[in-house]
């Protein structure tokens, strides 16, 4: 029997977490309460799932490859801890708990809800992450001291009351203007148009520690400087390249069952996309593409990968299959290629100086 993934805290969730502990994959041919828990949480995401109670079989399977598909994430049909998470906090809406500042952020769709809110009341302009950081408690607070209320930052139902009230106009709820957007394409037009002294920050879970060498050398080559960040997890990254103050994050990635690449950058369902990562990632794929073997092909996908969603710069991950490996000083430079031209470029609009 196969041990439930862990679960960010989530007392209001009809399904509680299961006893146990350590992170685990759940796929095809496993069964137990692992198993029916993941199916009931996916019920309630709104698959439609019948006839393998507490079994993971092909209706399962598929029902995970479409939640994934719905939340950006890499689509495998297996259940591993971005999944996991994922399915949590799809669970989670706006009033079923306190939403404030503490360690670890609290994350969740009821999170991504308020910033909408307090989005299209104009009190918070950052990316709508499902992260209640620093600045989504900052944007409550400055919303209850507008509203009359108690500026303590946390979101409870008399809070809760007044965004309702407030946030519709003639009974239609106000949309938000895409603020994070402009103010991204704001910064990155005023930036140097140029990668020398330009702060690249690389990294990669493991597994393309050659690609990531090569890859450095390209950018430094180039005038950049290369912070390559730890061989950790997605969201321990995001914290080294944030801490460093990188102007843009490059993840690079093994995906065995990938004939060329895959390059990701962030785009929620929820709503908000990263214009510079999304160029950044126009002009990776083609690059990469030429210089793989066999007419290799990269594409560019809209993500919610970890890293991307926790990353305060333009961000892309670089998802190679074994190709990759014999064509490594190519992909490399083709990869700094890429990189130069989007720091002299980096929203699609050349600069007229």
């Amino acid at each position: 029997m196969s041990s439930s993934p862990t679960s960010p805290a989530d007392p209001q969730s009809p399904f509680p977490p299961l006893a146990s502990t350590r992170i685990a994959a759940l796929r095809r041919g496993e069964t137990g309460p692992a198993v029916q828990d993941l199916q009931h949480r996916l019920i309630s995401a709104g698959a439609e799932l019948s006839g393998e109670p507490a079994t993971y079989g092909e209706a399962t399977e598929q029902a995970v490859r479409n939640f994934q598909r719905s939340r950006g994430l890499r689509v495998d049909g297996v259940c591993g801890p971005q999944t996991w998470s994922s399915l949590v906090e799809s669970g989670l809406r706006l009033g079923d708990r306190l939403l404030y500042l503490h360690h670890p952020v609290q994350r969740g769709d009821d999170v991504s809800d308020l910033q909408r809110r307090l989005s299209a009341l104009g009190f918070y302009a950052g990316k709508v992450d499902g992260l209640f950081g620093a600045d989504t408690s900052d944007a409550l607070a400055a919303f209850q001291r507008a509203a009359g209320l108690a500026a303590d930052g946390i979101g409870g139902p008399a809070t809760l009351a007044a965004l309702a009230r407030l946030g519709r106009r003639d009974g239609v709820e106000i949309q938000p203007a895409p603020v994070a957007t402009i103010r991204e394409r704001e910064r990155l037009r005023r930036a140097p148009r140029e990668i020398a002294g330009r702060q690249v920050a690389l990294g990669q879970p493991g597994g393309l520690d050659a690609l990531l060498g090569a890859v450095s050398r390209s950018l430094s080559a180039r005038g950049a400087v290369v912070v390559v960040l730890p061989a950790v997890d997605d969201p321990e990254q995001a914290a080294a390249a944030n801490t460093c103050g990188a102007d843009v994050y490059l993840g690079l990635c093994l995906e065995p069952e990938t004939t060329g690449c895959e390059v990701a950058y962030w785009s929620s369902p929820q709503g908000g996309a990263s214009e510079g990562g999304r160029h950044l990632a126009q002009l990776l794929a083609p690059a990469i593409a030429s210089a793989l073997e066999d007419g290799g092909v990269a594409e560019c996908l809209p993500m919610t990968l970890p890293v991307l969603r926790e990353t305060r710069m333009a961000a892309v991950v670089c998802g190679f299959g074994p190709m990759v490996v014999p064509r490594a000083a190519a992909v490399a430079d083709a990869v700094a290629d890429g990189v130069e031209a989007w720091f002299a470029d980096p929203c699609g609009e050349p600069s007229t100086l």
